[in-house]
């Protein structure tokens, strides 16, 4: 079925901005699907069709028609899961390092969304179109933890919607090249890399993005075990935040610089950037219950502090 989602615009922060920009924020959906929608009149402002290049007013109202999904491309596998929580509504899984969330390029088998589609069966959300039923957010490949995704289409939208007005809570541990001896907060705007398409990075008018870092132990081989808590869900916004800051994360063979010493003697345990979704807080979609999850560290980063401890001695 189609699902329609309405929303008035009375915010400040909400005007003047182009109706792509907005709708891909809004539906949580890329801006071009977004760009899509608008060109085959699925989204109206005041009941009426306008360009991509509208900017929205006080008092807009702006509806967006997502249509019915075509069946999933991706194929069932059976996948063991790592499962913390599970209902009829949500599922909370613990993702392992080198796993893909859904199917894309050179990734068509052993991701995420293949491993639910066996073990949910039918009951996986729609919205998220076709190669991605159930995700609500992502986590890249290799890195490790927390992911929920919803098991039906209202409690897809309920967790969307937590993502963007800020009441869902990610909390991750990373191991950061270099000394951060204080919390600081990165406020630094994030869109696809103007040199590389492959890559994020800070571009003056991307897409806002706040990382909160704090610091939980500092390393004399000049490194720092850090927490990081997002206030916003851009794609690789920690890597991309810490890599701005000069301290990329350990194993980050794409924001990191050149490989230095550091990455080098752990190369044997990292394969791939250091960094776990260690923690999760949301409101339950049904019962409003506020959730929070949490999973222990990856052997390979429990080994990893295990040795820069003892160089600490």
């Amino acid at each position: 079925m189609q699902t329609k989602m309405t929303e008035l615009i009375t915010e400040e922060s909400k005007l003047s901005v182009r109706l792509d920009i907005f709708v891909s924020s809004f539906a949580d959906i890329t801006r071009s699907r977004a760009q899509k929608l608008i060109d085959d009149g699925m989204v109206t402002v005041n009941g009426q069709v306008k360009d991509k290049n509208y900017k929205t007013k006080i008092n807009d109202v702006i509806e967006v028609t997502l249509p019915e999904n075509k069946p999933c491309q991706a194929e069932a596998e059976d996948i063991p899961l790592d499962i913390v929580y599970e209902d009829d509504d949500i599922i909370v899984v613990n993702k392992p390092k080198g796993m893909v969330v859904h199917p894309a390029a050179g990734h068509t088998e052993g991701t995420l969304v293949s491993a639910l589609l066996y073990h949910c069966k039918d009951s996986l959300s729609g919205i998220g179109g076709v190669v991605r039923p159930g995700i609500v957010h992502r986590i890249d490949k290799d890195t490790s933890g927390l992911i929920v995704a919803a098991k039906n289409d209202e409690a897809h939208i309920s967790l969307s919607n937590q993502l963007k007005n800020h009441v869902m809570h990610r909390v991750y541990h990373a191991i950061a090249i270099g000394r951060i001896e204080e919390e600081i907060t990165i406020d630094k705007p994030i869109y696809r890399s103007p040199k590389d398409r492959k890559k994020m990075a800070i571009v003056p008018d991307g897409k806002p993005a706040v990382t909160h870092v704090y610091p939980l132990e500092l390393f004399d081989i000049g490194a720092t075990y850090v927490k990081c808590v997002l206030e916003t869900g851009r794609t690789h916004q920690i890597r991309v935040h810490l890599a701005s800051i000069n301290r990329p994360i350990l194993g980050d063979t794409t924001y990191g610089q050149e490989k230095s010493k550091i990455d080098k003697a752990f190369s044997a345990y990292t394969e791939g950037q250091c960094l776990h979704a260690k923690e999760l807080i949301l409101e339950h979609p049904k019962t409003h219950e506020m959730m929070h999850f949490e999973c222990i560290l990856p052997d390979y980063f429990v080994k990893i502090l295990e040795i820069m401890r003892e160089k600490n001695k």
